[in-house]
């Protein structure tokens, strides 16, 4: 059963009850993230994520670690590009004592100078670990060029010159103006009831100023082109792709299905064709990045310099098999399942499930049914698939941008052709 309050301060709380769990997963979700960020303060948000678990007035870093390992649990959290959230899982019996940890971090962390210090310091050697991953780096190099000039190109984690740059007092600014209570979720899932967990967040979070819902940057327009980042490495990791659909689009479940064949499974396309049938990479996958009002669906691949031209073209000759033929209906069935697996395997962790109630409130204000779900998957057909992939896949849309040793012959933004 899910069920919905909103407390007076504007606040809301979703929780939904799993009577045969042992485990209770909470989370505190604050919907501004990166993107709600100012250029020159890039990273701001991911800045305080770390510092609220740095101290309080009531307990020391060291006091946040050792209760919540002993009761068990788990207590972390993580920054996107249009959220925040601070969660903890526990034995359903400790829910009341994740609900006064994450409350503490929430409302009273001290922002000590010196742990500011310490923790720009971890931030900064943070970014240099990415910037030698290049499987992961290369999708925030991607973000940055396909999203141009846009706060959802910035990295989520600040550029070494912004955290240089951010004082403590433009870390309590933009915490006091971001953590207000109607930009603030609390969603909750496991063996819980709703009234105790309405009871417990309510005496802890009332006081919460109600303040003013974050506004996004305005509609962004991607950028197309080809981008080559140098890196001395061994493989060139590359990204091609285009516009996609934001969250709560009515057709999202064709723009599912597509990625699905076309590269989101060892079963895909682009899988079957490039790592096993001709070795050209070892990892090669696509995948569909959705925001409140926009998104992308992107293919990697990391593959050796002299075949970089051939990957491309394989991608591109998939994209346009997929505009101009329609799926089979085994790949169709076959994608459904996949899906539709997915989706329920993942209803059995209380995690996952206490994520889907905050983003259904984040991105569509409501709870999304499982079987309204499965309905919109059941509706999909391939002429549907069809029309989506000639909505998406058209010419001078695509970006491409490669990471390593990018001199790769005479390829061209003109060679992205559909």
């Amino acid at each position: 059963m899910v069920n919905k309050t909103i407390l007076d301060n504007g606040l809301r709380i979703v929780s939904e009850q799993i009577p045969h769990a042992h485990s209770v997963s909470i989370g505190i979700w604050v919907t501004s993230g990166s993107r709600h960020e100012s250029a020159d303060m890039n990273g701001i948000a991911h800045f305080i994520e770390h510092l609220m678990f740095k101290g309080t007035g009531r307990r020391s870093a060291l006091d946040i670690a050792r209760e919540i390992d002993a009761v068990g649990g788990v207590l972390n959290a993580f920054t996107g590009r249009e959220y925040v959230c601070y969660y903890a899982k526990v034995l359903s019996t400790h829910l009341p004592k994740a609900i006064d940890l994450l409350a503490d971090i929430f409302l009273n962390s001290v922002f000590d100078v010196d742990e500011i210090e310490k923790e720009r310091k971890v931030i900064l050697q943070e970014i240099d670990m990415l910037e030698d991953t290049p499987d992961d780096f290369i999708h925030d190099l991607f973000y940055q060029n396909f999203w141009k000039g846009h706060p959802l190109g910035r990295p989520i984690i600040g550029t070494e010159e912004s955290v240089a740059s951010l004082t403590r007092d433009y870390l309590l600014s933009h915490r006091h103006e971001s953590y207000s209570a109607e930009n603030i979720i609390v969603a909750a899932a496991g063996n819980l009831d709703h009234d105790q967990l309405l009871q417990l967040v309510g005496d802890a979070f009332s006081v919460v100023p109600q303040g003013r819902q974050a506004v996004p940057a305005p509609l962004p327009v991607h950028d197309r082109g080809l981008y080559r980042h140098e890196k001395e490495l061994e493989q060139v990791h590359l990204c091609l792709g285009t516009c996609a659909l934001p969250q709560n689009h009515g057709r999202r479940f064709e723009a599912y299905i597509l990625n699905a064949v076309l590269g989101g499974s060892m079963s895909s396309r682009l899988f079957q064709e490039v790592r096993e049938k001709q070795g050209l990479a070892y990892s090669i996958y696509s995948y569909l990045a959705s925001h409140s009002d926009s998104g992308s669906l992107a293919v990697y691949a990391g593959t050796s310099q002299e075949k970089v031209p051939q990957v491309i073209e394989i991608i591109l000759k998939e994209m346009r098999r997929l505009k101009s033929e329609p799926l089979t209906l085994s790949e169709l069935a076959s994608a459904k399942d996949q899906l539709k697996g997915n989706i329920l395997l993942s209803l059995e962790s209380s995690d996952n499930r206490m994520s889907k109630l905050a983003k259904n409130e984040v991105y569509f204000g409501t709870y999304q049914p499982l079987e309204e779900i499965m309905r919109g998957f059941d509706r999909v057909t391939c002429e549907s698939v069809l029309e989506m992939s000639r909505h998406l896949f058209v010419d001078d849309s695509l970006t491409l941008v490669l990471l390593g040793k990018t001199n790769t012959g005479n390829l061209s933004v003109a060679d992205l052709k559909l």
